[in-house]
């Protein structure tokens, strides 16, 4: 009987000692959790066991309960870390996203300003030729309007007529028409007709001045040149200048008119120029 009791008493002895080593070692986990600071997730660190218990670190009549009540904790924070990561994973990817965005933006607006740049580069340079431009048709204008009425001789040519005759012959009109067919719009240019006639006094006046008509008759009827275009005058017999100083002048024998085409820079002006003026020439009454 005695022997039973024994037995009975060391069983229950056996068995409660890892019930009470578990308990032992809860009650000593719990100061230190108690004493520990925060960490990057905002709760208190896992304490780590400073107290080994009955059996030591490792208890080998631990309970299934007991060994979930010691993983689960590191298994909660665990799972805070993960989501912690994907949270922090998340950030990082929506502010790299707005950077490329900054990025790409600042590049755009880049590209813009170098465009407006180069635009406004090219308007100036524009502008520049523009005023080059202006500036020499300026300059041409100025060298024209101060030689407006600087006439220089262009073409002369003289007709022939018979003696006491005015009426132009079929030669006096070929030369007349090769003389006025490229005056045809054209502009800034003057025809000097003279004519000499042999003889004396206000005969031969007259007589120069019929010759005279005759071709004004033709150019106006048959060329259509304007009349105050032309400048006609007799000159009867008068001395015909020579080249070198001889004092005595030979003077006309026979009927001839010498028609003499003046030009000056009004066409040059014309055509270097979309503001040049149409005509400077003012109407002459034929003398």
């Amino acid at each position: 009987m005695k022997n039973r009791v024994l037995v009975a008493t060391l069983a229950t002895l056996i068995l409660g000692l890892p019930a009470f080593a578990q308990t032992s070692t809860d009650q000593a986990a719990a100061p230190a959790a108690a004493t520990s600071s925060t960490n990057a997730t905002g709760k208190e660190p896992l304490a780590p066991q400073t107290h080994e218990g009955f059996w030591g670190k490792v208890n080998p009549f631990a309970r299934k309960k007991y060994v979930q009540r010691q993983v689960q904790p590191i298994q909660d924070r665990v799972n805070e870390l993960d989501e912690l990561t994907a949270s922090n994973g998340k950030q990082i990817k929506d502010v790299d996203a707005r950077a490329q965005q900054g990025i790409q933006m600042a590049s755009a607006k880049a590209n813009e300003a170098d465009q407006h740049a180069i635009d406004a580069g090219n308007k100036a340079q524009m502008a520049q030729q523009t005023a080059t431009s202006a500036n020499t048709r300026l300059t041409t204008v100025e060298q024209v309007v101060g030689n407006i009425d600087q006439y220089k001789a262009s073409t002369q040519t003289e007709i022939r007529f018979r003696a006491g005759q005015s009426a132009l012959s079929e030669n006096a009109k070929s030369a007349l028409d090769e003389l006025a067919t490229p005056l045809k719009d054209q502009r800034g240019y003057i025809v000097e007709v003279q004519g000499f006639s042999s003889g004396r006094g206000q005969m031969a006046i007259a007589t120069s001045q019929k010759m005279a008509d005759s071709v004004v008759r033709y150019l106006v009827l048959n060329h259509d040149i304007p009349v105050y275009r032309i400048y006609v005058v007799g000159m009867g017999n008068a001395p015909v200048p020579t080249a070198d100083t001889d004092p005595k002048a030979k003077r006309t024998s026979g009927g001839r008119v010498e028609i003499s085409l003046l030009k000056n820079d009004l066409e040059t002006l014309a055509s270097s120029s979309s503001t040049a003026p149409t005509s400077t020439d003012q109407p002459v009454p034929a003398k």
